[in-house]
């Protein structure tokens, strides 16, 4: 399991298995994703960037469409924000 993913189940409680929603739309989600890039971290970050409060969880087509950039980080933030 990548560490991101293992530091949201964590938070939230889960175990793998467990239905986890999609934090913009409610749907399955099958990604844990990075509101903001890991690549925009630098090596010195690297605990930073897969805090919980960088974390969100999405579906297919939310997470296809954040790094689209059909829903804006801040958009995904905020949302996030709301379900910590």
């Amino acid at each position: 399991m990548k560490p991101w993913v293992k530091n949201y189940m964590d938070y939230y409680g889960l175990i793998p298995g467990d239905f986890i929603p999609c934090e913009r739309c409610g749907a399955v989600s099958v990604d844990i994703h990075h509101i903001k890039y890991r690549s925009h971290f630098g090596t010195k970050q690297q605990v930073e960037r897969d805090k919980i409060t960088n974390l969100i969880a999405l579906c297919r087509k939310c997470h296809e469409d954040a790094h689209n950039e059909k829903i804006s980080k801040e958009e995904l933030q905020t949302i996030h924000d709301a379900n910590l």
